[in-house]
């Protein structure tokens, strides 16, 4: 804790850190080679659409993301022969087709070192903490996502 910063103020300090680390990062990646920053997010969509039970279609991937359509559907073509993502025919409009994720270990670490480092930290964490820090993470990832919309 900061000296002289109470409980809460230091939450907040070490969430500016991180969103400024994020940032860092996103820079840095720019020029790395592997999926960019906008097919990492399209990966995360498909992902927790998976963990929530929804189904996703590149047009859902591209208004999330606030991209075009044919962009998405560019992107995830790459995501999918790269075998990060896989398509499955909608049922209900064959037209359609929905984005589904592959394995998520299988080389999770190839996808995205950081996912790796950032699952060991999260083991170490007791059931409450986690519970309290996931609640605290999701209430924060709303209110950035909401910015300047």
């Amino acid at each position: 804790m900061v000296s002289g910063a109470s409980e809460p103020e230091s939450v907040a300090r070490a969430v500016e850190r991180l969103r400024l680390a994020e940032a860092s990062l996103a820079r840095r990646r720019q020029s790395d080679c592997g999926p960019s920053e906008t097919a990492r997010a399209a990966m995360r969509v498909v992902y927790d659409s998976a963990d929530a039970g929804k189904r996703v279609t590149p047009t859902d991937i591209a208004a999330t993301l606030g991209i075009s359509t044919p962009t998405a559907t560019t992107m995830l073509k790459r995501l999918h022969d790269g075998g990060l993502v896989a398509f499955q025919r909608n049922p209900d409009d064959g037209r359609s087709k929905y984005v589904v994720p592959t394995d998520r270990n299988a080389d999770v670490e190839g996808v995205d070192p950081l996912t790796l480092r950032v699952r060991d930290i999260a083991r170490g964490l007791d059931e409450d903490t986690a519970a309290k820090l996931a609640t605290l993470l999701d209430a924060i990832a709303d209110a950035v996502d909401e910015e300047c919309r």
